[in-house]
């Protein structure tokens, strides 16, 4: 990473033509690279759209009984043949020909009414203000809460704030679900870090402990993990009870929602909305290409994957990157993650202050790219592993490594390096490319802002409702947002990369998950 940073001045002294023409090269490279992410948003957007629309919970009574299910869309076809270009028609031939297509797997499909979803909320010290949503979120879904079981996993570091907060949490929900528990974890075990890793981890097995008392089979439960302000939509779990008992490889998958930061969106500052929005843009973009997906945030697994892994890692501060590679290694590559297309709402960073919630999105993106951390980890294990195959070793390895590498690097290359040759090389200055260099990467970045204009017309499009306290002046701001779009690229995006990179290359590691600061702006 430092000497892909540096070798640019270098070049400016020594070999300003070679590097213009490597800019030039570059930027056309991003260019692709942006229209094709422009088109994956849309399209992730599109399939948002169309589960959203889709009725899980009669789905999931569908899957009941196949056969039944079969007998009576049949019939209902017959009776719609009148009219076969009819839009009902054509609904209940596709619903038919999905039934079909499961019809021999019936051996090893799950009944949804044998499942059980568990919401495992990590808390540390958060107000009632930040986690009483979250809950009610999971207790007004679509999906039968005498089939939830919802955990609280609480710190004991918490000390009397987050007490106060489970008090009043156990009093508002403990009999509104299947079951309602809440584990306090000890603060200061040995070989843990202090991090959200070893808190669900603890509650985890004080989980598993209730599941074999009350005999449930570990395979017929799905844990979603879950930060305190994190809203599940209201399909969220009827479309995961779906997606996991038609998959005959559950055991090895896991399931992976979209982050949207939309909670309070409209509170933040216009630095911190722009990372918010574009990190969520960045995970509707990546369901569109599972072969890339990993494990982030929000995520979902079966209580015998878990028990099969040992739960989380309780020493790493990025348990939930690091859960990819552990179940994946564990089932020696026969791993992978199952994109759902419906989101999980989350907070933006907010805290009491400007400066606070700068300070405070920059740890948390520092903290996510901290996950170049689990490069050592896979190459390790890639080199024990002798299960999978070589060109797998190679790809995925490259993929981690290209995606920190980037992340680190590209907001920098493509906003400084072109004019590195006109104002470092006074002798390559009065050279006619030094000074056209910077018009010709002007033009392909001008092209490449038809990214900008699908971000900024998705951003408007999947705004939360106004609040009253705004006025509609407002969306002014909304828009003129994305001119700091280059800015944050580099301020939260690479120099938050390159700080996480040159610890782990100084030997300083981060042994302590910062917890980012939830402040409720009522």
């Amino acid at each position: 990473m430092w000497a892909v940073l540096l070798v640019p001045i270098l070049l400016a002294f020594k070999a300003p033509v070679a590097l213009a023409y490597i800019v030039i090269a570059y930027n056309l490279f991003w260019l692709m690279k942006s229209t094709r992410m422009s088109y994956a948003l849309l399209r992730g957007f599109s399939r948002m759209k169309q589960a959203e629309q889709v009725d899980w919970s009669a789905k999931l009574d569908d899957l009941e009984d196949l056969n039944a299910t079969a007998l009576r869309l049949k019939q209902k076809l017959n009776t719609l043949k009148r009219n076969p270009a009819s839009r009902r028609y054509r609904q209940a031939l596709s619903e038919l020909r999905e039934i079909e297509a499961l019809l021999p797997q019936q051996q090893v499909l799950l009944k949804p009414s044998q499942i059980y979803q568990v919401a495992m909320f990590a808390l540390y010290n958060e107000s009632i203000d930040v986690i009483r949503p979250s809950v009610e979120a999971v207790l007004t879904s679509d999906y039968d809460p005498k089939h939830v079981i919802v955990v609280i996993a609480y710190e004991a570091r918490g000390g009397e704030v987050a007490q106060a907060v489970i008090d009043e949490l156990t009093r508002e929900y403990q009999d509104k679900f299947h079951h309602f528990m809440t584990v306090k974890h000890p603060d200061g075990l040995p070989g843990e870090v202090k991090g959200k890793g070893g808190n669900i981890t603890w509650a985890g097995r004080e989980l598993l402990k209730y599941v074999e008392v009350e005999q449930i089979p570990l395979i017929d439960v799905i844990i979603t993990t879950l930060d305190s302000d994190n809203r599940p939509g209201k399909h969220y779990f009827s479309y995961l009870t779906y997606q996991y008992c038609i998959d005959p490889n559950r055991r090895h998958k896991s399931y992976q929602p979209i982050p949207m930061y939309l909670n309070n969106i409209w509170d933040v500052p216009a630095p911190t909305r722009v990372v918010a929005t574009s990190n969520s843009f960045f995970m509707v973009m990546e369901a569109n290409r599972p072969h890339r997906l990993r494990n982030f945030s929000s995520h979902a697994q079966s209580l015998q994957t878990l028990v099969d892994t040992d739960f989380w890692s309780v020493k790493t501060i990025v348990e939930d990157g690091h859960q990819f590679w552990r179940t994946y290694f564990v089932y020696d590559g026969d791993h992978s993650v199952s994109p759902l297309y419906v989101p999980i709402y989350q907070d933006a960073v907010l805290s009491n202050s400007f400066w606070k919630t700068m300070k405070g999105q920059f740890y948390q993106m520092r903290r996510w790219a901290y996950g170049v951390s689990d490069f050592p980890f896979i190459v390790q294990n890639f080199v024990k592993n002798k299960k999978i195959k070589p060109s797998e070793k190679i790809i995925e390895t490259w993929r981690h490594f290209e995606g920190h590498f980037s992340w680190a690097t590209a907001p920098l290359l493509l906003t400084v390096v072109a004019w590195l040759p006109l104002y470092l090389n006074h002798t390559f200055s009065n050279h006619v490319l030094a000074h056209e260099l910077p018009v010709y990467v002007s033009w392909i970045e001008t092209f490449a802002t038809i990214g900008i204009f699908v971000m900024v017309w998705s951003s408007l499009r999947c705004l939360p409702k106004r609040p009253a306290r705004y006025r509609r002046s407002k969306y002014i701001i909304l828009l003129l947002q994305w001119f700091l779009a280059p800015v944050v690229a580099v301020i939260f995006g690479s120099f938050a990369s390159i700080n996480a990179q040159t610890r782990l290359l100084l030997g300083k590691r981060l042994d302590v998950f910062n917890v980012t600061e939830k402040v409720v702006k009522k």
